[in-house]
């Protein structure tokens, strides 16, 4: 035993002066220079190339690491083996990961690509203002030499797209409102913000299917229209007005548009604004992807109709000169000062659809009104309020969605001969949802019951608008009577004044006629 430990002792001794004779004959240049000359023989013969993104730069965190873990979160949950999870501040959502030293294959655009995670322990600490992990992370990208330049050229700008995205839907999506006064916040943001609950989807909503579907086509068209916009030269935002009677369901339509497409709320209160340029700051606050909305319009500040409260006077220009006087009215001529209000009407359209509109991108105005003829058309074209959305009165499709919300009942439910009675007297009715939502939800205990009442009162409804409807037409006719005789008396003066007129010239010739023969 003895002899066996003293050959391997003479081995190792042997070894080590190889190993120290070694390094002196070849120094560490030349060592590092082997090596060097070693990888470039291999890599000519390798028809692979590889690139390392490491978790810290430096000392600073790779944002390039963080957007290939949460993009490869998304195809790993679905095909990974072996994974592991992590939930970020602020996110409703749990998110799967490849573990150490694992790998994934991913495609894009048809080239196939190797992603590998690398763990290994951080050999010593050095010195740094900020203490450094004990385990160096990392990914290896692995891709063809021929495939270089398509995947450096798009397919990591197309991670840290898919990675904004995702970030995006899992953290919980936020309700803004606009400080009191235009103060800021402790960060200097004009916003203040509170997390945005609303559970009110487009499968909830109350309202005819085919109309439900159209929208959120068009909204799957914007938010997928980027390509689009900057072939056409358009600024990436659209305009929504939604208008109807109250209680039809326009705040829970915002809501379900802002839940469809994941994006936050910037609740713009137009009565704390002062000043126009008070309003193009709060516009440069906001974040892209957002809904800015603007509720009740006609009732924030005077908006109103240029056309019907211009006064029918003309400017020099031969145009009515309501809109100078809708600018005018508009504001309290305090400048913002005091509390007064001096937005106008032309600084509301540039906020819209003006050169400060395109400071952002992927962003949806939403008006709302319970009256829009008394908005001016120059809010309402296209390029400002893109689609107009009319919220009806409760029809019979969205009749059947509030009775599966509410009471869980199905088509087949009930029985046919009720559903006729609903079908017949529900347009009759003209009940908002809300109505009928309040019908519902105090008899929700007792389904047979809500539905009696429910039909109880469509029927009283609509007996009702039946009777007022006589006595409206009655009115209607006596106010178009009038109207009918005013204008009779108006075309009258309006015949005698050329008379008028020239009587008075003729009195104003004869006086410089008698003045002529005195001189």
């Amino acid at each position: 035993m003895k002899e066996y430990w003293a050959s391997l002792a003479s081995i190792l001794g042997v070894l080590a002066f190889c190993q120290s004779l070694l390094q002196v004959i070849f120094p560490p240049e030349l060592r590092f220079a082997s090596l060097k000359l070693l990888n470039r023989i291999f890599n000519m013969f390798t028809s692979y190339c590889y690139f390392d993104i490491t978790e810290i730069d430096g000392v600073n965190t790779n944002e390039l690491y963080n957007a290939v873990q949460l993009y490869l979160s998304s195809s790993v949950s679905i095909s990974g083996s072996r994974l592991s999870l992590t939930r970020a501040l602020n996110s409703s959502a749990i998110t799967f990961g490849l573990t150490n030293n694992d790998s994934i294959f991913d495609t894009f655009n048809g080239v196939t690509v190797l992603w590998e995670h690398v763990v290994t322990q951080r050999q010593a600490q050095t010195f740094s203002w900020r203490p450094l992990p004990d385990e160096k992370r990392g990914f290896t990208l692995r891709i063809k030499k021929k495939d270089k330049n398509l995947i450096l050229d798009s397919y990591l700008d197309y991670i840290m797209e898919r990675a904004n995205d995702i970030r995006r839907r899992n953290q919980d999506r936020l309700l803004y409102t606009n400080s009191r006064g235009g103060s800021l916040d402790s960060r200097g943001h004009p916003w203040e913000s509170v997390p945005f609950k609303h559970p009110s989807t487009f499968e909830t909503l109350a309202m005819d299917p085919v109309k439900k579907g159209e929208i959120m086509e068009d909204l799957k068209d914007f938010a997928n229209g980027q390509s689009f916009y900057q072939k056409t030269g358009r600024a990436w935002k659209r305009g929504y007005l939604l208008y109807g009677p109250p209680g039809t369901g326009k705040s829970s339509m915002i809501a379900a548009m802002a839940n469809y497409l994941g994006y936050d709320i910037y609740d713009l209160e137009l009565t704390e604004v002062h000043t126009n340029s008070e309003l193009r700051k709060l516009l440069m606050k906001t974040s892209s992807k957002s809904i800015i909305v603007i509720e009740d319009i006609d009732c924030s500040i005077n908006l109103s109709n240029r056309k019907k409260s211009g006064g029918g006077g003309a400017n020099p220009m031969g145009r009515g000169g309501g809109y100078y006087d809708t600018e005018m009215r508009s504001g309290s001529g305090s400048n913002g000062e005091d509390g007064g209000n001096s937005i106008t009407l032309s600084g509301l359209l540039n906020f819209t659809d003006g050169l400060w509109s395109c400071c952002g991108s992927e962003r949806i105005f939403v008006f709302t009104t319970n009256h829009i003829d008394k908005l001016d058309p120059a809010l309402l074209r296209s390029g400002r309020m893109d689609m107009h959305i009319f919220m009806s009165y409760c029809s019979f499709p969205a009749l059947k969605i509030l009775l599966k919300n509410y009471l869980g009942y199905e088509e087949g439910d009930l029985e046919a001969a009720v559903l006729k009675q609903m079908e017949e007297i529900v347009g009759k009715a003209q009940m908002t949802p809300a109505d009928i939502s309040e019908v519902l939800i105090k008899n929700r205990r007792y389904k047979h019951k809500a539905v009696s009442e429910l039909l109880e009162a469509l029927k009283g409804r609509a007996e009702r608008n039946l009777k007022n409807g006589g006595v409206r037409e009655k009115i209607n006719l006596m106010n178009n009577l009038e109207l009918e005789s005013e204008e009779e008396e108006q075309e009258k003066r309006a015949l005698e004044s050329p008379l008028e007129g020239s009587d008075v010239e003729d009195s104003c010739q004869k006086d410089e006629d008698e003045e002529e023969e005195k001189k």
